[in-house]
């Protein structure tokens, strides 16, 4: 357990180091040219991973104001919208972004992040359904499973449930730990909480 708490610590210090970086590349591009809506759009998703929302949503729109059509910018600020507390919003963004960019190397997380905008709208039975679509086009991504073990875990689909749980931590086991054991800097804390409600009712331990 211990030595599993300490790798936890690690990642998320390589994480918060990994952000911070970002940052400060994707602000210098931002200050090269201000009309770089791609780096903007980066910058935007790097702020919300960071946990400022306000800030994310900003440049995600002066992106936007920029390139309206561009297909990273409102999948940017999809994401954020979700994570901040208004997920229907950012549903409609990430559907937008899907449409802009049907083959966007981003459409596994764009997928993803539908079956989550359902879960924290608590429509379950939708982001089941997100969830199994993110699967059978992304079998070896690992998230959708989590989200697909939460939801089935809240509609009372124990064993459905149970199996999604196996198999999300069977193909990274040490994202699951990560992820799950401790609470990410773009989640807020009742959403976090939201999601360890639905693991524990598809019979996870933590």
């Amino acid at each position: 357990m211990a030595q599993n708490q300490a790798s936890d610590v690690l990642g998320m210090r390589g994480l918060l180091e990994t952000l911070s970086s970002a940052e400060a590349l994707t602000r210098r591009a931002v200050a090269l040219d201000g009309a770089d809506a791609e780096a903007r759009s980066l910058l935007c998703s790097v702020l919300c991973r960071r946990g400022d929302y306000e800030g994310a949503v900003v440049e995600a729109e002066r992106a936007l104001a920029t390139a309206p059509n561009l297909s990273s910018a409102h999948h940017s600020l999809g994401f954020t919208l979700i994570h901040s507390g208004r997920p229907k919003e950012g549903l409609a963004a990430l559907e937008r972004s899907i449409r802009l960019d049907p083959r966007s190397p981003r459409l596994a997380n764009a997928f993803n992040l539908v079956a989550i905008a359902f879960y924290f709208c608590h429509d379950y039975e939708a982001a089941i359904a997100a969830a199994k679509r993110a699967i059978r086009a992304y079998p070896e991504f690992p998230n959708p499973y989590r989200w697909l073990a939460a939801a089935l875990g809240q509609v009372g689909r124990i064993e459905e449930a149970k199996e999604a749980l196996e198999k999300a931590i069977a193909v990274a086991p040490a994202g699951f730990a990560m992820y799950v054991g401790q609470r990410m800097p773009w989640h807020r804390p009742e959403d976090y909480a939201h999601m360890l409600e639905g693991l524990r009712k598809a019979g996870w331990q933590g």
